[in-house]
Order: structure tokens, then sequence, then C-alpha cells
């Protein structure tokens, strides 16, 4: 009755039979076992690490922290955004720079995002100029987000920089890195001033952990920083999930990509976390945004704060010491053995020069090490924390060297490798939290103080509309902390990685079934690179038939804030569509913009079921007609988890779709993220996926590692593995429990739009916009007192809140929450009607935390008992609110986005 039949899928999902969890287990374990974990020298930006079990067991494995949402509701996000404070303040920190954000997606990415940041910041600059000797894949990276903006990308030695006035009137900016591929430390005080005379801004590629040691860049010109903090305890996982960073001058800060958490203060006067600048996530400018970015690393942020935490800046320094130590001894040993090192200014890195480049990285598979090929006659070796005595004896055996009679002890050497200008002497890490939490207990006790401050899913059903927050199965999350899993390194040689590319196959075959596409691409590391990835492969299409003048987007006024931010970064024109009072896409406005943009119609983005929660009729006949003018149907894959088994993209018309893993496929949000973007395709897109310089396709890479966030697609792999053709199961249930939700709410809420017979689809719109004295945020502020996390406020409609129950809810926490909002919907009656003061009520005072409702005086228009517990089941395992609500303008007014300082935390 809901699904239209037009688009009806005949045939059940061509899935294999579901798996019970044991079995999905040891399928996987199978496959996984294929790949051979060796210990990985290659470095390029990934290192490896050892996780603290106690940050192991409770950030990565504890479903406290990786079933959170996004804090948009700061109130019952507190735990969550301090541990992002500490990441930001750690950034800030260890670069000596103003702003950090709450993280990136991977350091590829970052760099870009800073490249089109540098462009925003001077407009009409078309060059950007980056070191020959940053890691591959960021180039690449570079290349392939600059290319889509016509921007040109020139690849130099720094050391023989030489602005002409053309190249000074035309630069954006200038990308080095810090120490640089090959290892070395360089000083770029003079190019940041050459950059700083063209008025350009100065990028830094830099290593966290080296910067513990080394001149910080914010000491030698850099205008942003941007990294890896994969270093600091997150595992390999084959390329990710890691949490990249950006941090900027001050005078840069309204233009930072991502989020950014600051201080304000709530309703009592009392400091309190939230996202500050909250508009600053650019994709809310729509085209006029630089970033599409909506979603960040933030559980791999806080484990990578959590690091720091732990260690403290001493344990850090030792890390560090221990390092370059081991780097040191064995470069003594190799150049006394007349072997040439690319530089003596070195952190852990060593390029070493030799006759053959193949013998040496077969010698090292002998010993089970795995080394970097940098050409026919250098390779190169990144050392770890890790690193044992043991393995480099080894690798001066790789080099045919003798084992020494004195083995590195493991000391610390008493003087650095590098030149006294990139000697560090300012501290970092001063404020009280990395220097109070170095004991298990102290830690453990401080991460579940954290964790009890936040409303996730383990917690009670979070009911969040275009978001999913459904069930992270157990059974679906226990690959990851397996070593076969997260022991790669995203380079290794191919034959290491047999398990990892089964999986891989699988997983896209699965998807292409369920979307109805012939291929996909795992590779984009967010739903935002898959848009990229997407509209990308469209803009490459077009240009290979010779259509470049195929530039205009079309995109309707209800989509994403994302799809027309997306558009802009493929150097498209965003050209709006109409919605119809009903919510639909409008075929009259669609065919007058077609019409008027005839010849040069690049795509149509559409978001199936519609962003308004119903099935389009006309869904067919859209995709037709953007396909009569040549153009093609990108569809937004947000609302998968409507569609499968169902219908699908490819049935409907699409010829490129994106899905979000972390949605429909059961990766958790963390927070904020991970997530997975991958896209899937028609077959006349598939030569348009992203490349990778590891893989056959060597151009278009949009993330640094060939399969992105590889590791997590474990989790949507075990998800489809233990579902099969049942997945349909899953679909029909999300659209029975919104329906259900929506029937029940109706005599006190009404629902916005509607579809076929009045029903809707997986998530409905119930309208606020007639109360005269209640808004929707005090409704978000009040369900917090009943223990739940707010549904998605004032979006695609101000005034509105929309809910998706999701299938993973049974029908007993379905009415726990209806009955919530009917108590909700009885007091905002009582306010409408003049029976409680419109100042003075549960909604315009909620959250209520325990604090006011002890206190020993109580002069409010209602009891305690209705603030605390406003229904009896409340009071089981009751959640109270760690801070009342809190004041949005005084934090932007007041921006503090880290820490406090010593003298602050003491007063």
């Amino acid at each position: 009755q809901i699904v239209p039949a037009s688009i009806r899928s005949a045939q059940p999902l061509d899935l294999p039979d579901a798996l019970s969890e044991e079995e999905a287990l040891a399928a996987m374990r199978r496959r996984m076992s294929a790949n051979t974990v060796l210990r990985s020298f290659i470095g390029m930006g990934y290192h490896d690490t050892f996780t603290p079990p106690v940050i192991q067991r409770n950030i990565l494995e504890n479903p406290g922290w990786y079933t959170a949402y996004t804090p948009y509701q700061a109130e019952i996000s507190q735990g969550r955004l301090e541990a992002l404070l500490n990441f930001q303040t750690m950034i800030c920190d260890l670069t000596a720079l103003d702003v950090a954000n709450a993280s990136m997606l991977d350091e590829a990415t970052a760099a870009a995002e800073a490249c089109a940041l540098a462009l925003a910041n001077k407009p009409g600059s078309k060059l950007v100029i980056v070191s020959d000797k940053v890691h591959p894949q960021v180039m690449d990276v570079i290349i392939t987000r600059m290319d889509a903006l016509g921007v040109t990308v020139c690849g130099t030695d720094l050391e023989k920089l030489q602005l002409e006035a053309d190249q000074q009137n035309d630069l954006a900016s200038i990308v080095a890195a810090y120490p640089d591929t090959l290892g070395v430390i360089r000083d770029f005080s003079g190019v940041a001033a050459e950059v700083h005379k063209a008025g350009a801004l100065f990028i830094v590629c830099a290593d966290l952990l080296a910067l513990t040691l080394i001149k910080p860049p914010g000491e030698f010109g850099a205008d942003i920083c941007v990294g890896n903090s994969q270093r600091f305890g997150v595992p390999l996982g084959f390329g990710g999930p890691h949490a990249a960073f950006m941090v900027v001058k001050h005078a840069l800060k309204r233009r930072l990509p991502g989020r950014l958490v600051g201080i304000s203060q709530d309703a009592s006067g009392r400091p309190a976390f939230r996202l500050s600048l909250q508009t600053r996530e650019q994709h809310i400018r729509r085209e006029k945004a630089t970033s599409n970015i909506c979603t960040a690393q933030v559980l791999l942020a806080v484990m990578a704060s959590m690091y720091a935490v732990y260690h403290g800046p001493e344990g850090l320094r030792t890390i560090a010491r221990r390092v370059q130590s081991a780097a040191i001894w064995l470069a003594s040993k190799l150049k006394s053995a007349g072997f040439k090192i690319a530089s003596d200014a070195f952190f852990d890195t060593l390029a070493v020069e030799v006759q053959s480049a193949d013998a040496i990285l077969l010698a090292g598979l002998v010993h089970k090490l795995n080394l970097r090929r940098i050409d026919d006659q250098h390779v190169g070796i990144a050392l770890d924390e890790r690193v044992t005595s043991e393995e480099l004896s080894a690798l001066l055996e790789v080099f045919g060297l003798a084992t020494p009679r004195v083995p590195f002890d493991g000391h610390a050497l008493s003087e650095p490798s590098h030149s006294s200008f990139a000697i560090r002497h300012s501290s970092f890490l001063q404020h009280t939290v990395f220097n109070s939490y170095h004991s298990e207990t102290e830690m453990m006790r401080y991460l579940h103080r954290l964790e009890s401050k936040d409303i996730a899913l383990n917690r009670s059903m979070i009911p969040l509309g275009s978001c999913t927050m459904k069930l992270n199965a157990a059974a679906e999350m226990m690959p990851l902390s397996w070593p076969e899993v997260g022991g790669l390194h995203p380079f290794a040689p191919r034959d290491q990685t047999r398990g990892y590319q089964l999986m891989f196959a699988e997983l896209e075959q699965w998807l292409a079934t369920c979307t109805g596409f012939a291929a996909v691409s795992l590779q984009p590391n967010a739903g935002s690179q898959g848009e990229y990835a997407g509209l990308l492969a469209i803009h490459h299409y077009h240009r290979s038939r010779g259509d470049t003048q195929r530039d205009a987007c079309l995109i309707p006024t209800s989509a994403h804030g994302t799809n027309p931010a997306s558009a802009a970064m493929c150097g498209m024109k965003v050209v709006a569509v109409a919605c119809d009072d009903d919510g639909n896409i409008s075929l009259e406005s669609l065919r007058a913009k077609l019409a008027a943009n005839e010849g040069r119609v690049s795509c149509l983005m559409v978001t199936y079921p519609s962003t308004h929660g119903v099935f389009e009729e006309t869904i067919a006949e859209i995709c037709a007609l953007v396909h009569e003018q040549g153009g093609q149907v990108y569809m937004d894959g947000a609302n998968m988890n409507a569609q499968v088994g169902l219908t699908s993209p490819g049935a409907i018309g699409a010829d490129v779709c994106h899905l979000n893993l972390h949605k429909t496929f059961c990766i958790p949000h963390g927070g904020g993220g991970p997530g997975v973007g991958p896209i899937g395709v028609a077959e006349h897109l598939k030569p348009f996926l992203p490349g990778h310089f590891t893989l056959e396709n060597k151009s278009g890479a949009v993330s640094s590692a060939p399969w992105g966030s590889a590791s997590i697609c474990t989790i949507s792999w075990m998800y489809v593995a233990m579902m099969g053709r049942q997945l349909t199961d899953a679909t029909m249930f999300a659209i029975l429990n919104a329906n259900y939700v929506a029937k029940r709410l109706a005599p006190f809420f009404p629902t916005l739009y509607k579809g076929l017979g009045g029903f809707v689809a997986h998530e409905c719109i119930l309208d606020f916009r007639h109360l005269r004295k209640v808004t929707v945020e005090d409704v978000a502020k009040r369900l917090m007192d009943f223990g739940y996390h707010a549904p998605t406020m004032s979006w695609p409609v101000g005034g509105t809140l929309m809910i998706e129950p999701t299938e993973s809810e049974s029908k007993a926490e379905l009415d726990r929450f209806c009955e919530a909002m009917q108590a909700i919907y009885t007091e905002i009656e009582a306010v409408e009607n003049g029976s409680i003061s419109a100042d003075d009520n549960p909604l315009k005072h909620a959250p209520h935390t325990a604090e006011i409702v002890v206190a020993s005086e109580w002069s409010r228009a209602y009891s305690r008992e209705t603030a605390a517990f406003p229904l009896p089941w409340v009071r089981d395992g009751k959640y109270w609110p760690p801070v009342s609500r809190i004041d949005n303008v005084f934090g932007d007014r007041h921006l503090v986005c880290t820490c406090p300082s010593v003298e602050e935390a003491a007063a």
C-alpha cells in the first residue's frame, strides 16, 4: 500500500542464505585468515601503534561510545563533546596553531579541504603548489579535488622555489610535508615568507608524534596544518577509519570545514560544551560552500585524544624519543656499512639508497617485514612505537649486515637527529586533563564518567529522521578487534591482503544487488565523499563524451544541504527545482528547468524516498525526463533503508547512488563518525569510479587509502551475511514502525507529508508550526527528561520534528516513546490554553538536572516530581541530564574551543 507498484521489485534479493551469528563469525574468520599480517615499516602516514587496552575495551568496544549520535543535542552529549574538546586542544597544542576542528576524514582529504579553504580566502586564485615530497596519496586527492574546480596543481621541490610574478597573483596556497615522505625534516620558514608575500596560505602536513620533539608548524609560519592522528592508538585497519585533523590561525576559523566544539554556559550559568558556530558546517551554505563535509571521525578522534590523556605530555615525549632513538641507531649502523641516507635530519623514517629496491623488499619478506619501495634504488623504513631490538637487528640483516653485538637497548639517545632549528622548546598539553589520568583505574573511571553523561543506543531509542540510528549488533562489531583486520597497512603487498580482497568482492557484489547497479566502489569514507565521488563520475562521463558544457546540476529545494555543496565542489552550477504543496518534486518546475538548461544538464540529484518521508509516485517519470535531456540521475542513498528488497535505485532509473553504510548497513555512528559512503553505478559509469595510485586505475582518488575505511566494511559484510534475503524484512519493519508511530501520534501531532493511502515511508514529519507559545526546541529538550534523544529538529521544514524509529525497535520501545510524546502534548496544551505560565513550565525549563531538582529552594509552577519523573517508568534507570539548557548565543559570542588553561582550571 506504500511503495508504488510501478517500481516494486518482482523478485527476491539474489543474496546467500542468512547465517547465524556463530556461522557468520566463522565465515569472516576464514576470510580474514587469508590475510598475512607482517610488521609493516612502510610509513607514508600510517604507523603501527599499541592501543591501550583500557581505551580498546572502554571506547572502541563499548556501545556507550560507538552507538552515540552526532552531538547536535548538546545537553545529552556532554561526554563526547568533552572528549572532542580534548582532541581539539591536543591538535592546537602540538601544532602551535589556534583553532582545530573536531576531526577530518583522512589526511589527504584534510589537505584538499585546506586547499579549497585557501582558494576561498583569495578569490580569483587558480594555482596550488604542492611539495613533490608529500605522500603520494595526498598529492593524488589534491589533484582530484582541484581539477574539478579548474585549479592548476604544480608539484615542486620547495627547496628550489622561486615564484614568478604571475604565479604570485594566481597562487592560493603552497602545501609542504613536515617531516616529508622521505622522512626529512626541512626548514620552511623561508617558504612561509614567500607564500605570505604572495597573499597566499601556507599549508603543512605534519606528523603528530614528531611534533612532540620538533618545532611545531605554527612557530615557522604555517597558516593551516593537517595530518592524521592514527598513530595515537588507532589500529591501522588496512587504511581506516582514522581521525585526521585540521587546525588554522584565528583569522581563518570561520572558514574551517567540519565541526568545532566550544564552551558555553547553561541556564544555571555553569560551563557546558556544545558545537560552536554550527553554520560552519559548510554544507548548510549549500552551493556557496567550499566543503560538503557533514560528518567527522569522532570515535577515532576520541580514541586518539584519550591516548594523549592516558600518556600525558611526558609519556608522549618518551614514546617519541624511543622511536627517534631507534631510527638514529639504525641509521648509524647503515651509514657505517656504507649506505646513504636521504638526510641526517629525520624523526622516524629513513630513505636508504640501495642497488636494488626489489631485492631489499624480498629480503625483508624473509624476515616477515614490509618496507617501502620508493623507486628502483631507494627503500623507506618508517619505525613506530612497537619496534623491538630484535626487529632492528632483523632490519640490518635485510641489508646484508651482521646482527650487532650490542643491540638497541630501547633508551632514548641524548642528541636528536635534526638540526637545532627544528628542536621544540615550547610546552604542550599542560591542561589538567592531560596530567591526571595515567593509571588504568583513573582512566577507566574518567571514560565511564564521560560515557554516563550521554544518551546512546544502549540507553534508549534514538528516533532521528534521515539518520537511521539502528542496531549495531555485537557480532558485527567483533571482527574489528582481530589482528588480521586491524593490523594491515593499507599499502601492504596485495598477496598479503587476500582475505580483505575476498570480503570486498563479496560486499561489493551484495551492495550492487541491493542497489540494482553494475559495480560498487568502497573507497569513499563518508556519505559526503560518496556524493562527491558519484558526481565526479558523472562529470568525467560527460567530459569523456566531449560534453564539457554540461555543468547544470538540478537539485530539489528539499534536498540535503550536502547535495548543492557537493555539486559546487565538482564545478557544477546548482539549479533549484521547486517542490509542490505535498512536498514532492514539481514536475512543472522540473520541465521548466530542464528546458531552460537544454544541452547543459549534467544531472539531477534526488533523494528517494523523499526527504519529506514519502515515496513519490512520479520518480520513474522524473528520471526519464532527465535522461531525455542527456542528463544523469544521481540518487542520494540516505534513505536506502526504505528501498532494500522492495525496489532499488537501478530499477527506478538512477545512474549512480551513494550509500551510507553507517545508516542502512549497520556501521555505528560513533558519536558523529566513522562512516563509509560507497557508490554504486550503472555499466556506463564503471570506468569513472575512484582510482588510487596503488590500483590498476591510478587516477581520481577521493580518499587516502584505496578502500577508504576498510576495516569497518567488515561490519556491513557481517550484517548482510546474517540477514541474507531477509534484508527485505528489515525494510518492511522500518516502514511499519514509522507508520505505527505516525498513526499513534496522529491525534496529537499532525503528520506534515503523506504518500499513498495517507501513509509515510520509513520516517514521518510531525508539525508543530501551529503552536504559539511552545517551540520544537522545547519539545526536544523535554524529551531528555524522559531519557530520549530528540528526533531531527526543524529539518527539512522549520518548526517540525522528523521521526525515524528504524526496524531495530520493539513495539514496547515504540510505545514508551509515544507515551512520552503524548505526555508532552498534555504539557503543551496546558501552556497553550494558559493553564500554566508560558515562561514557567516543564517545557521551557527542560532539561532538568539532578542539581536543580534537589535544590533547597523550588519556586517553579510545577512540582519536582513532574520535572524529574513525568511518567512512572522514567524512574527505572532514570537518565539525569548533566547540564540544563545551553545558551547557544553566549557560546558563539565568547568562542572558546580548547580546554581551559591551568590558571583557568585552578580558578
